[in-house]
């Protein structure tokens, strides 16, 4: 069986907005305007849509893993309602200071979503709104990262760390992003 690219997208901050005080309940869940609209759009890319994302709420003791992930499925079942297709999604419960593999900046829910779903990582792409999100994709070697300056991006993108990693492309918004890297799909 050939290997498919993948199209890795972090939630918060991407098509979710972020929350000081953490993505908690239904309550605190905001989709970004055009977010909806635009993963609708590309349902039918040639690629498998992964969301891989970072809910240190768990390990820092303020949620519970089975809220996190109940939470997680109530967005995603949202991005299906809104004729959105998102075909896995990995999420990393560990705290920061646990240097756990799985947590971006590492790489490991990209390798495990790759070995699980035969991806071809040379030729997918990592969509996010931290710098942690472009080291994890260029850590797993994928052929091209993004930020997006919606969540922490706009902040990310003038810390000093920016300049200093491999390039990557910026974008206003989740819908600016995958027109550019998507022209040939109707608008």
């Amino acid at each position: 069986m050939p290997q498919q690219p993948a199209l890795f997208l972090d939630r918060d901050g991407v098509f979710i907005e972020n929350r000081a005080s953490y993505v908690r309940s239904w309550a605190d869940v905001a989709f970004f305007p055009e977010a909806l609209a635009a993963l609708a759009r590309i349902r039918e890319v040639p690629y498998k849509i992964i969301v891989v994302t970072n809910q240190s709420a768990v390990g820092r003791g303020i949620m519970s893993l089975e809220t996190a992930v109940s939470l997680n499925q109530r967005i995603l079942d949202e991005v299906g309602r809104g004729n959105g297709r998102i075909d896995a999604t990995y999420l990393c419960p560990a705290a920061p200071s646990t240097n756990d593999p799985c947590r971006k900046p590492r790489p490991g829910m990209l390798l495990q979503a790759a070995q699980e779903h035969n991806l071809d990582l040379s030729h997918s792409i990592m969509i996010g709104d931290a710098l942690t999100d472009i080291q994890a994709g260029q850590a797993a070697g994928v052929q091209q990262a993004v930020l997006l300056l919606t969540g922490r991006g706009a902040a990310q993108a003038q810390l000093p760390l920016a300049a200093e990693l491999p390039p990557f492309a910026t974008f206003p918004t989740l819908a600016a992003a995958l027109n550019h890297l998507f022209p040939e799909l109707p608008q």
